[in-house]
């Protein structure tokens, strides 16, 4: 692990994005940076400081997933869609993942994400009524982890340590993180499911994001091919990336966006036209970043506005008061 030699942007050059009101009064402000790039790529707005550097989080499985797609695993549909997923640990879910570790006969105690009960409601309270406990198969990272580990079976890489940033394989997803945003990382971290994470600005991250989601199946270029299947993946299974009344799936099955959530405030979308978004949220929350970034697409008139109010409900946006709707998280920009 690099030693840190930068930090993400500062309260200074950070500009709201959204306010919690409740009963008439605003009693929360989140503040942030954002960057809008135009179907071509070019950048059509922009707040704060999206030139300085964030830890991406989870808004990197994309590029992990590239990686593993690209060195000799063949991921399709759900498959490529669950590589790719910070999913809530339903059933399902939990299938589609011992599916790719079966593939090799690869045990789920080669998983080197930590084990979690499942973030699903009801799946969680059916690991504990079931007296099986936390399992690795179950954290939210666990696809990308076993896509990660059939990538290692078909290159005869080791195992054992496939997280360590010195790995061929993370190799690769530092390579294919380069070409698609186009910077070098600043800085390297480890995650909360223990990959390694890279610090790039917020329009690096746009930019690498913006050509996932643009690319298509028919690219004369392996890599793209790839993003395209990707891209393609993800919008036909939103149900894979995130679950049930999740943000992500809610936006993807919706709106036909390409959307993908990282910890601490990261968010990324791609809208059909391929119209991206990204920003972080400087206080870390996500429970704004998902309506903040529909908003700068409907701005861009990439989304239809009224179908992103309609959605107001399920994102969660609104606030309670007793038996009584008081308020609601409401987008500032």
């Amino acid at each position: 692990m690099s030693v840190i030699v930068a930090e993400t942007f500062r309260l200074s050059d950070a500009v709201e994005l959204a306010v919690v009101e409740r009963s008439g009064f605003v009693e929360s402000r989140h503040a942030g940076s954002a960057v809008v790039l135009a179907p071509d790529g070019s950048v059509l707005r922009s707040l704060g400081d999206p030139s300085a550097p964030v830890f991406p989080r989870s808004t990197l499985k994309p590029f992990q997933a590239i990686a593993a797609m690209t060195s000799g695993v063949t991921l399709r549909g759900e498959d490529a869609a669950i590589a790719t997923a910070s999913h809530s640990g339903t059933a399902r879910h939990v299938e589609l993942v011992r599916g790719l570790l079966a593939r090799e006969g690869i045990p789920e105690s080669a998983l080197g994400c930590p084990p979690s009960y499942p973030q699903d409601a009801e799946a969680r309270d059916a690991a504990v009524r079931s007296g099986a406990g936390k399992q690795r198969i179950q954290m939210t990272c666990s696809g990308k982890h076993a896509a990660m580990l059939l990538a290692c079976v078909a290159n005869d890489w080791p195992l054992e340590s496939y997280l360590h940033p010195e790995h061929p394989l993370q190799k690769r997803v530092l390579d294919v993180i380069e070409r698609f945003t186009g910077e070098r990382p600043v800085a390297t971290g480890i995650d909360g499911c223990g990959t390694p994470v890279h610090a790039i600005s917020l329009l690096a991250l746009a930019r690498g994001i913006h050509r996932i989601g643009t690319s298509t199946p028919a690219s004369p270029f392996a890599i793209f091919r790839e993003a395209g299947v990707l891209a393609e993946a993800v919008r036909e299974n939103g149900w894979v990336v995130a679950g049930p009344g999740q943000p992500d799936t809610v936006a993807i099955d919706r709106l036909g966006v390409f959307a993908k959530f990282g910890a601490e405030g990261i968010m990324t979308m791609v809208a059909p036209n391929g119209t991206t978004v990204t920003l972080k949220v400087l206080d870390g929350s996500l429970r704004a970043a998902s309506a903040v970034a529909l908003r700068l697409l409907a701005d861009a008139e990439a989304v239809d506005g009224a179908a992103v109010e309609s959605l107001t409900s399920e994102l969660g946006l609104l606030l309670s008061g007793g038996d009584a709707i008081v308020g609601r998280v409401r987008v500032s920009i």
